[in-house]
């Protein structure tokens, strides 16, 4: 009887654990690819987000990096070659190094930033400048860890208009940045019909962006919490990117079936 009532207990205390667990959005392997298009006809390039985990400074890190390019025809005439790397803890996602290396129609930008989260620096080495800065930040994240952080949040008791908040480090300054719950969406894409919730991101006013930048954002409703996808108003036209391709993700992809 005492190892029955034993046993029982060992049972509820696991399931209890179980359900205690912290479901992980993304893990080692996830690879994203997008495919963007101007005002909805004209392919504007490809961006590929991975995931790769490895040690840097003697930690276990995550690697993310991102790779945007122009399509060969806007290339012709606005040609983009961006790299973003960012490596950041496996476990609280704090940046430890970020790289950004872009050529936007000529405009160029190639930096290295370390962080040092006991000292509270941030050490930019602009190699195009060749300078070397240090700059006292506290609890910021870069714009790649920006992203992972986001979707580590708990999103599914979100009320409509709830915002989350996250201080960005980005060009030697931090930015507050947050994004805005906007409600649930069905949408249709390549892969099916899949529920998401939509998110809007929200900058101050007088920086670097406008105070409600018209950008809107679609993310999975399911324990992945990938963006499927994103659009933007622009002056002229508008710019959208869909989800096209994906492998290696932590969790199954939820479609919906009528």
């Amino acid at each position: 009887m005492r190892k029955i009532l034993v046993f029982i207990i060992a049972v509820v205390i696991s399931f209890t654990a179980k359900s205690q667990e912290k479901i992980t959005p993304f893990k080692d392997g996830e690879w994203l690819r997008y495919e963007m298009s101007y005002s909805g006809f004209l392919k504007a390039g490809t961006a590929v987000l991975q995931l790769k985990e490895t040690t840097y400074g003697g930690k276990k890190v995550l690697h993310a990096k991102g790779k945007g390019q122009t399509s060969d025809l806007v290339g012709w005439f606005f040609k983009v070659d961006d790299t973003y790397e960012s490596f950041f803890d496996i476990n609280t996602i704090k940046p430890y190094y970020f790289k950004r290396k872009i050529d936007e129609g000529g405009y160029k930008k190639n930096k290295d930033i370390k962080f040092n989260h006991e000292q509270n620096t941030a050490s930019v080495q602009d190699f195009i400048k060749q300078s070397d800065t240090v700059i006292s930040v506290n609890g910021v994240h870069d714009m790649i860890s920006t992203f992972y952080f986001l979707r580590s949040y708990d999103t599914k008791g979100m009320e409509k208009g709830e915002e989350i908040s996250v201080d960005m480090f980005f060009d030697e300054k931090s930015y507050p940045f947050k994004l805005r719950f906007l409600g649930y969406d069905t949408l249709k894409t390549k892969f099916g019909k899949v529920k998401t919730q939509k998110f809007r991101p929200i900058v101050q006013a007088g920086r670097v962006f406008k105070a409600e930048e018209s950008v809107t954002i679609w993310i999975t409703a399911d324990d992945n919490k990938i963006p499927v996808m994103v659009k933007a108003s622009l002056s002229v036209g508008s710019l959208r990117a869909e989800l096209d391709a994906y492998k290696g993700l932590a969790n199954p992809f939820v479609i919906i079936f009528d």
